[in-house]
C-alpha cells in the first residue's frame, strides 16, 4: 500500500511556483493496479518519484507498507564508473539477494555480451535502459512504478524478452503507471486517476477518468 496524506509539492521555476500536489490525499492498495493520466509538464515523474521515496514532499506524510520498485528506467542507484557486473552484485547485496543470481539474470536479459563487464558510463542510452530495466525485473516487488518518460530501447528481441518477464511479475503484483495517453494505461490498470491542479482525482474505471481528462483537454 502507498498512502499520501495531505501531501504538498511544488517547485520555483524562476518566474512562478509550479504546484505538483496541493494537500493531496489518496491510497493505492496492493491488488488494484492504477493508471494516472496527466498532461505533459504537470509533474508525472515527480509524483512517481515521491511514491518511490526518491523525492520528499514539502508537507504531508507518505506511508509505504509494501515492497515498492524504483521507477522503471531510473538509473540513480547505478554507479557509472562501475561495470554492470559490479552494479548488479552491489544492488543484490542491498536487497539481501544472491549476487550470482542477480548478475546472471541481468546478463541474460540485457544480452550485451562483453559490455556487461565494461563501465556503465560508456553505454549508449539504449544499453543503459536495458540494464536498468533488467535490474528492476531481477528484483521482485509488490508494486511496480512505471513512468512513461522512462528511457526506451529499440531492441526488438530485448523488448519481447523483457515484456514476457514483466507480464510474469505483474501477474502477482500491482502496477502504477503515469502517462498523458489513456491507451498506455489500458494494458495495465484496473482503476485510474487524473492529476489536475495539484489534486489526484480517483475513479473506479479508466473510462470515467478519461471523461474528465478529455474534458479538460478540450477547454
Amino acid at each position: 500500500m502507498i498512502a499520501f496524506e495531505n501531501v504538498s509539492k511544488s517547485f520555483w521555476t524562476g518566474q512562478t511556483r509550479k504546484v505538483i500536489l496541493d494537500r493531496a490525499s489518496f491510497t493505492v492498495d496492493v491488488g488494484n493496479s492504477m493508471g494516472i493520466l496527466a498532461k505533459n509538464g504537470t509533474g508525472k515523474t515527480t509524483l512517481i518519484n515521491m511514491m518511490a521515496g526518491l523525492e520528499k514532499p514539502d508537507e504531508g506524510k507518505i506511508t509505504r507498507t509494501s515492497r515498492i520498485s524504483f521507477p522503471l528506467g531510473f538509473m540513480g542507484g547505478v554507479i557509472n564508473k562501475h561495470t554492470a557486473t559490479e552494479n548488479a552484485r552491489y544492488i543484490a547485496r542491498l536487497y539481501g539477494l544472491d549476487p550470482d543470481y542477480i548478475e546472471s539474470f541481468c546478463r541474460w536479459l540485457t544480452d550485451i555480451d562483453e559490455y556487461f563487464d565494461m563501465p556503465v558510463g560508456v553505454y549508449s542510452s539504449g544499453m543503459r535502459a536495458r540494464f536498468s530495466f533488467s535490474l528492476m525485473l531481477a528484483l521482485e516487488f509488490d508494486i511496480y512504478l512505471i513512468d512513461e518518460g522512462m528511457p526506451q530501447t529499440s531492441d526488438v528481441t530485448f523488448n519481447k524478452r523483457a515484456g514476457e518477464v514483466l507480464r510474469q511479475r505483474l501477474s502477482n503484483a500491482t502496477v502504477i503507471v503515469v502517462s498523458h495517453q489513456a491507451s498506455t494505461l489500458e494494458k495495465f490498470c484496473n482503476s485510474a486517476a487524473v492529476l489536475k491542479n495539484g489534486q489526484l482525482y480517483m475513479f473506479e474505471t479508466l473510462e470515467e477518468a478519461k471523461q474528465l481528462y478529455d474534458y479538460e483537454a478540450r477547454r
